[in-house]
C-alpha cells in the first residue's frame, strides 16, 4: 500500500511540475501581449547600436521576418556592411579574418518565433526545475527539451517576463522591456559564451514591427 502510495505521489508530483511549466510559459504569454498578438507579429525592424568588448561601438539595424528571414547590418565608417543574414535559401556571415561576407552551408536560422511560442506543437517537452535568482530577481526556472537540445529559460516571477535564456554556447540576458504595440519587448540585450570570443550588449533605441520590407531587402 505505501509503495503505491509513494508511486501515486511522485506520478502527481511529476504532473504538478509539468502543469506548472506550462502555467509559467502561458502567463509569460498572457502578460507580453497574448498568443494572437504574438502570432500576427510577421516583422520586426530593430535599431540602436551594439557595443563589442569595451569599447567598439557600432550603430546596428535588425531586420526579421517570418518565417525565418533576417539580415544584420552595421553602420561601420559611416557605412553600412551587412555582417549576417538568411534569406529563405542561404545563410551569410561575416568571415573576419579576410574582412568578407561569405555563404555558408551549415548555416541554420533560427524561428522567427520563441521556442515557447506553441512550444507543444513544436515537439518540445516542458519541465519546472525550481526558482533561481539572477541578481536580487527570484526567476521561475523553466526546461524546454526536443531531443538532445535543452534550452533554459529564466522568467521574472513577479512580471513572467524572461530574463535569461541559456542555449547550447550562448547566454542571453534580456531587460528594459517596453511596449511596442501590443507586445512587450527588451529593450537591452546581452550575449555571453563560454569562449568570449562573440560577447555583446545589444541598446535598442526603437523597435518597428509589422513594417513592409522592400523585396530585396534580404538579399545579399
Amino acid at each position: 500500500m505505501k509503495k503505491l502510495l509513494l508511486v501515486f505521489v511522485l506520478a502527481f508530483s511529476h504532473f504538478s511540475l509539468a502543469q506548472t511549466a506550462k502555467e509559467i510559459i502561458d502567463k509569460n504569454i498572457e502578460l507580453s501581449g497574448g498568443l494572437t498578438n504574438w502570432k500576427l507579429l510577421n516583422s520586426v525592424l530593430l535599431q540602436g547600436k551594439v557595443i563589442l568588448g569595451i569599447k567598439d561601438e557600432y550603430p546596428i539595424k535588425i531586420y526579421q521576418q517570418r518565417p525565418n528571414l533576417t539580415k544584420t547590418v552595421l553602420t561601420i565608417n559611416n557605412k553600412e556592411t551587412a555582417i549576417e543574414g538568411y534569406d529563405g535559401v542561404k545563410g551569410y556571415a561575416m568571415n573576419y579574418a579576410t574582412n568578407k561576407l561569405q555563404e555558408y552551408a551549415d548555416y541554420k536560422p533560427e524561428s522567427f518565433d520563441n521556442d515557447f511560442i506553441d512550444w507543444e506543437n513544436k515537439g518540445f517537452e516542458a519541465k519546472y526545475a525550481g526558482k533561481e535568482k539572477i541578481g536580487n530577481i527570484y526567476c521561475y526556472k523553466v526546461e524546454l527539451t526536443k531531443n538532445v537540445n535543452k534550452n533554459i529559460y529564466y522568467f521574472d516571477s513577479k512580471t513572467y517576463m524572461l530574463l535569461r535564456e541559456i542555449k547550447k554556447e550562448e547566454t542571453l540576458d534580456y531587460s528594459d522591456y517596453r511596449k511596442v504595440g501590443n507586445l512587450e519587448m527588451p529593450f537591452r540585450i546581452e550575449s555571453s559564451s563560454p569562449k568570449k570570443d562573440g560577447d555583446y550588449v545589444l541598446l535598442l533605441n526603437k523597435i518597428e514591427i509589422n513594417k513592409v520590407f522592400p523585396a530585396n531587402i534580404f538579399k545579399f
